[in-house]
């Protein structure tokens, strides 16, 4: 599945092409489809409050959430979707489309 950005809509990004026989092709992701959100992973470090009182650092925590793509820009939305190989679970990316057309 190829992403860019809409040239109608200011600040949309869609479905420019898919792949015969790719998991988009099997979810019936169709070319024009506008990618609204999609999962995204954060590092980040948690410090429990006693390691603090001993001077620890913390321990590094991927946090997993759905990233809104309305009117942000199209590279911020590529990191988005590629922060999905932090997923320590290897979950697969869920993507939340618009179809305006059939």
């Amino acid at each position: 599945m190829i992403l860019g950005e809409d040239e109608s809509i200011p600040g949309a990004i869609r479905i420019d092409e898919i792949v015969e026989g790719g998991s988009a092709c099997d979810a019936d992701v169709k070319v024009g489809d506008l990618l609204r959100a999609i999962t995204a992973c954060q590092m980040s470090m948690e410090t429990p409050t006693w390691q603090l009182m001993m001077g620890g650092i913390g321990q590094p925590k991927t946090k997993r959430f759905m990233y809104s793509t309305d009117n942000k820009p199209f590279e911020e939305v590529m990191d988005a979707v590629g922060s999905n190989r932090m997923d320590p679970d290897g979950r697969p990316a869920w993507l939340v489309l618009e179809r305006l057309q059939d």
